[in-house]
């Protein structure tokens, strides 16, 4: 759980409720990949507003968490007013080869040579699965190494312009250890979704009011991404971001983000 992420609402108009999602930040144990699926994070959501008592609220997820906060969305859909969505991950094998072997690699291809270093070459073809791999291995000399490998390469395709303190951030083993471990975990299992689960489920959310906040040149989520969802989705609005990569804290999307709970919070209000 990201703190900083409270900055973006006003605490006059929302009750802020974060919360660290298995096996990340202060959730036990530590990087831990047992029971731990989509279905089970959905769950655990649930399990967090029935024990806070809040009959309905609206959901707040940047890159994978717009993927669940579209999936709890559409499992739960009376139990939610609205959403608040940036760099969207629709979870296809599409949305990860544009991050692994397509586009991402050729704008960022001296650092996609780093990322390939720790891998086989005869393993480069499939890099998720080999990571995943090292990413689990005992020696914790090879996991921890790996983990500072993926982290590194998402921090440095994350925003337009390089950012040191995000580099420094992601490679902090407290934060890459358990990112890496996930992500693969998640990825290798197709993240416990249908091929195009989210886009065929938009019905039933497309009467919740929605903000989507897309960079223009995010590498790590493929832009075509957000506006898909836009289009199959009546109410939600897309604010596109021209100065912009992926990450929240780009000065652009951080903007955009705070435009869009203030837009939110009033929608809600003048609906009471």
């Amino acid at each position: 759980m990201n703190e900083q992420n409270r900055r973006f609402f006003d605490p006059k108009a929302w009750r802020i409720v974060l919360f660290d999602q298995r096996g990340c930040g202060r959730s036990r144990p530590f990087a831990e990949t047992g029971s731990n699926t989509t279905a089970d994070l959905v769950g655990d959501i649930e399990r967090i507003r029935k024990r806070l008592g809040i009959k309905q609220w609206a959901l707040f997820g940047g890159s994978w968490g717009s993927t669940l906060s579209l999936v709890y969305a559409q499992a739960h859909p009376e139990r939610v007013s609205g959403l608040i969505l940036r760099g969207i991950f629709l979870a296809r094998p599409i949305d990860l080869d544009w991050f692994y072997y397509t586009a991402a690699p050729q704008a960022f291809a001296e650092h996609y040579a780093d990322f390939l270093a720790p891998v086989a070459p005869e393993r480069q073809r499939d890099l998720v699965n080999a990571y995943h791999e090292l990413l689990n291995d005992d020696d914790a000399e090879v996991h921890g190494n790996a983990a500072k490998s993926w982290a590194t390469w998402e921090a440095r395709c994350s925003t337009l312009r390089p950012d040191e303190s995000l580099l420094r951030q992601f490679g902090d083993d407290k934060m890459a250890v358990p990112m890496a471990r996930l992500e693969t975990h998640y990825f290798v299992n197709h993240c416990f979704l249908d091929e195009n689960q989210i886009l065929e489920n938009v019905r039933s959310i497309a009467h919740l009011p929605a903000h989507i906040v897309q960079g223009r040149y995010d590498m790590v989520c493929p832009p075509g991404a957000a506006f898909e969802l836009h289009s199959a989705w009546p109410c939600s609005h897309l604010q596109w971001v021209d100065d912009a990569g992926h990450a929240a804290t780009e000065p652009g999307i951080t903007n955009a983000l705070i435009e869009a709970s203030d837009a939110l919070a009033a929608c809600l209000e003048g609906e009471k």
